[in-house]
């Protein structure tokens, strides 16, 4: 026992070792942010109109760099940047099709105008 000169127990711990990087005090390891913000991004881009597209791409580099900071950290979230990747490709190739569709739409209704007579109406 560590006792100092007046008899009471002397509270003067040593320091705690340090932690790994992405350790919680407790020890076991935090989820990595990006990949939470990948997950949210990827949600995001199937639901957003419009912007859909661009967040999707976001989701998909978020996600990305995630992996290779959980690979390094050790962190949790490997699911969570899988789902932001999967949700945020799926966001961008399904306004990706929008936005053809729409672009195709317009070339045709530009091409066809001129084929019309409107001296018949």
């Amino acid at each position: 026992m560590d006792y100092n000169t007046s008899g009471q127990y002397n509270y003067n711990y040593p320091p705690a070792p340090p932690q790994p990087p992405g350790h919680s005090p407790s020890g076991e390891p935090n989820t990595n942010g990006k990949s939470i913000v990948a997950l949210v991004l990827g949600i995001l881009a199937i639901i957003t109109p419009y912007l859909g597209f661009f967040i999707g791409i976001i989701a998909i580099i978020f996600a990305s760099l995630s992996f290779k900071e959980i690979k390094v950290t050790r962190e949790k979230g490997h699911g969570l940047s899988i789902a932001g990747m999967v949700c945020g490709i799926i966001g961008t190739v399904i306004y990706g099709i929008i936005f053809l569709i729409v672009i195709l739409a317009i070339v045709a209704y530009s091409s066809a105008e001129g084929i019309i007579n409107y001296s018949s109406f």
